[in-house]
């Protein structure tokens, strides 16, 4: 007995050593792995890489630009059914455990020692507070030092946050694939939904991603994704936190994901948020943009823009079409599956109803087209094969282009197409419909172009068309394309000389010219579109309807090119103008965004406009760190509501580059261009629009700029690589951009009412002869016109023209070029400069 007595003493003293050996050697662990753990107090402060978003006027999405697709939500704002998903996954006792889950760990490790020399991964028994740690503070390093590590700063988290705060952080930090960080982003790019609309399918289906989000690809391996999403929904059940008949219907749901683009969003808007999205690199930086969680309110009218693309577009490709058919894109074997080789060719994505097709079979009356077929999720090419018939109506236009020249009409489609060629096609039209089944066959243009269409009020740009195709290139020609204007740069030099004195009803020289260039340059000797034809004295009302170049330099001339320089600068059109007087023709290269902010100066009554893509830009936290609209609003602040106070006020500080009545004398001018000149076509708008074409030498850009009281727009054609776009009337800007415009501006002002532009305070309306100028007599109408005119200014009463050389045949001095301009007089030419 004593025996005994004595070894279970033994025992005890024995286990008792045992004990506290072992609680000093784990005293001693946690003292070893405490000495180098994170600090886990900056979670408290955590800002995740947030992507940015940009959206158009009216909220819908423009773009997304980040390095990890995240949406941070606050734990508030996820639906419980998306949280106990989640936890049903993960850790059902999460809200139980103090951060670790001992019946977990010994599961794990009685698993690790049945699978002890098998090399597979040893089963995880992490709660979310210990995934935290680990996504946070740790690396994903498989070793019993980080699963230490991971429990000690778990049990510290719990101590020090809330469980709504670590599950937080757990639900907007974790990758769920696809590019896809947290929940909000996740229900995105899965299912282009938000967590509030999901299904418990889909919520279970997101749960189920977190350990193994590749191996669960919804296409590449969708029924081990439909078996994990189903578990996830057993699991809901056995927690009681569904209905039985609910996971029943969740079962049989079908894996449906829509694959979501991290481009443009809008469609037609590609040239737009690229734009955007440079803006905001430049004003804030790489991180900023792409991991700064940034709300971005642009300009950019969703339905504006799409009329302004598919009037661009048009035109574009109605003048391709017009020079005759280049062939097919390529050749394609068609033997076997075309579908699998078509796919495999790029095609332009932002070009619909456009789409690739393959030539299958040909004959006279018609050929059979194959669509290039879609690709899944998983890149994988769709197994269904699409086909249409293109008929002679779909082929009529395209006529051979050989050796520079156009053949004749095609009769047959087999002159067009055969088999094997690669082509694009879309629905083809009669009487305003389509036919079903039947396609017309398309070109990619190689002719380009650019418009701009802005509020002439504001600035803010409404709408942007920076080419044919942001996915055929990427160079924004609203932007980035210098190219000369042309004569639509005459309404600057018109406008320093109306706010210098002239009148609308000025009389300059039509008439030959000869400029000197010096220094072995030879003559100059500008003219009329309508070579050898001139028509002596007329008014400048007259000269810029008809766009006469001669009297353009005349009065160029006569006030100076450095004066036509500082209103250049002044309406931002060039920086700095060269003292040349062919620049006042339009000679100098500029941008359609800086015609188009020009001229909605003009229309706004001379205050400065500063062109805009951004109306408001909002940090994370919905903090306004950017606002375009600078003005100050007296009064908009109402403290206790409405309490019959004045009405508010905004106080426009912007500078008045021209003046007020100045402005309006050259609108009425352009409007005279639109009515009876070069831009005729626009009258088929039906409301007040001004405007002014332009065509460059050998016609290699054709412009048409102008606006209405709502809107201001600017339109140039010309191809990349300058060339002539024709000969003739059928390459001026008022044949192939005034169109484009005309085409444009019916859409955006269909319901717009016809307002007349406002006639500011101070200026005379007086009725003139439109030949002379002169005041008409009492009761002459025919032939007459109401002009404008300032305070101290009347018709004349006798006809002075500018131009004309005085008695001994000299230039009268008032009217020389100084020789520092650049400029000389050639001697003998008769005073006609």
């Amino acid at each position: 007995m004593r025996l005994l007595v004595r070894f279970m003493g033994f025992l005890f003293a024995a286990g008792t050593v045992v004990f506290l050996v072992g609680v000093g050697a784990v005293a001693g662990l946690i003292w070893h792995f405490s000495k180098d753990l994170p600090d886990y107090s900056q979670l408290q402060d955590y800002e995740p890489p947030v992507m940015t978003r940009v959206h158009a006027v009216d909220g819908s999405l423009l773009g997304e630009y980040a390095k990890e697709r995240r949406l941070y939500l606050p734990i508030q704002a996820v639906p419980k059914l998306v949280i106990n998903a989640f936890l049903a996954a993960e850790d059902k006792n999460f809200y139980e455990h103090g951060g670790i889950d001992y019946t977990g760990m010994a599961r794990a490790g009685v698993v690790y020692i049945q699978n002890y020399g098998s090399n597979r991964r040893p089963q995880g028994a992490s709660t979310i507070t210990q995934q935290v740690a680990k996504n946070f503070l740790l690396t994903n390093e498989v070793s019993f030092a980080r699963k230490i590590k991971e429990a000690l700063l778990a049990m510290r988290i719990e101590k020090t946050y809330s469980k709504d705060k670590i599950l937080e952080l757990y639900l907007n930090e974790i990758y769920l694939g696809l590019g896809a960080y947290g929940i909000a982003a996740a229900s995105l790019v899965y299912f282009d939904k938000s967590v509030n609309e999901l299904t418990v399918a889909e919520a279970s289906y997101l749960a189920a991603l977190p350990k193994m989000p590749a191996t669960l690809h919804p296409v590449r391996n969708r029924d081990r994704a439909v078996e994990r999403r189903n578990y996830v929904i057993d699991r809901l059940v056995e927690n009681g936190w569904i209905k039985q008949a609910d996971a029943d219907k969740a079962r049989k749901e079908p894996l449906a994901v829509t694959s979501r683009s991290n481009g443009a969003h809008t469609f037609a808007g590609e040239y737009f948020a690229e734009e955007v999205r440079r803006d905001i690199f430049e004003r804030y930086g790489e991180k900023k943009l792409y991991e700064g969680g940034l709300s971005v309110r642009t300009t950019l009218d969703p339905k504006i823009q799409v009329m302004a693309r598919k009037a661009m577009v048009s035109g574009l490709v109605n003048y391709d079409e017009q020079q005759g058919y280049r062939g097919a894109m390529s050749k394609l074997d068609i033997s076997g599956d075309w579908g699998v080789k078509l796919a495999e060719i790029k095609s332009l994505s932002d070009i619909s109803p456009w789409r690739m097709a393959v030539v299958l079979e040909t004959s006279d009356q018609s050929a059979r087209i194959g669509f290039q077929p879609s690709r899944e999720l998983g890149g994988a090419v769709s197994k269904q094969r699409e086909t249409g018939i293109i008929t002679v109506d779909g082929v009529r236009w395209a006529r051979a282009v050989q050796g520079g020249t156009k053949g004749k009409t095609p009769t047959a489609v087999s002159q067009v197409l055969q088999p094997g060629d690669v082509i694009y096609a879309d629905p083809l039209y009669k009487d305003g419909q389509p036919v079903e089944g039947q396609y017309r066959l398309r070109q990619i243009p190689e002719v380009s172009g650019a418009m701009v269409a802005m509020d002439p009020w504001t600035g803010r740009v409404l709408a942007m068309v920076g080419g044919f195709s942001f996915d055929q290139s990427q160079f924004n020609r609203a932007t980035q394309a210098y190219r000369q204007p042309g004569s639509s740069f005459k309404p600057i030099v018109y406008s320093a000389a109306l706010d210098n004195g002239y009148t609308p009803s000025t009389v300059v020289l039509d008439a030959p010219i000869e400029i000197d260039q010096g220094q072995g340059a030879g003559v100059w000797r500008p003219e009329n579109f309508s070579s050898g034809k001139f028509q002596g004295p007329v008014t400048l009302r007259n000269a810029l309807r008809q766009s006469l170049n001669t009297v353009t330099v005349r009065l160029a001339q006569d006030i100076g090119m450095p004066l036509i320089g500082e209103y250049a600068r002044r309406f931002g059109v060039y920086d700095e103008l060269p003292n040349y007087l062919s620049y006042a023709l339009g000679a100098g290269e500029t941008t359609a965004m800086r015609m188009v902010t020009a001229y909605s100066m003009l229309a706004n009554g001379g205050r400065r406009v500063k062109p805009t893509l951004i109306d408001r830009i909002q940090d994370r936290y919905g903090h306004t760190i950017f606002k375009h609209d600078q003005r100050e609003c007296r009064g908009c602040d109402a403290p206790g509501g409405w309490k019959s106070q004045p009405e508010p006020q905004l106080i426009d500080r912007r500078e008045q580059v021209l003046d007020s009545m100045t402005a309006y004398q050259i609108t009425e001018l352009m409007e005279g261009v639109v009515q009876a000149g070069t831009a005729t076509v626009i009258k088929e708008v039906g409301k007040p629009v001004a405007g002014k074409t332009g065509t460059t030498n050998e016609a290699k850009d054709a412009w048409f700029v102008g606006f209405s009281p709502d809107v201001a727009v600017a339109i140039y054609m010309g191809y990349d690589k300058p060339r002539p776009l024709g000969k003739g009337n059928a390459a001026t800007g008022g044949h192939l951009a005034a169109p484009i415009a005309r085409d444009f501006l019916k859409l955006a002002l269909a319901d717009k009412p016809a307002v007349p532009f406002k006639v500011p305070a101070g200026i005379k309306l007086v009725r003139v002869v439109s030949k002379t100028g002169m005041r008409a007599g009492p009761g002459e109408t025919g032939g007459t016109i109401l002009e404008a005119f300032k305070p101290g200014t009347a018709p004349p009463d006798n006809y002075s023209v500018i131009g004309v050389a005085d008695a001994d045949g000299r230039m009268p001095a008032s009217q020389q070029q100084q020789p520092d301009s650049g400029f000389f007089m050639r001697p003998g030419t008769g005073g006609l400069y």
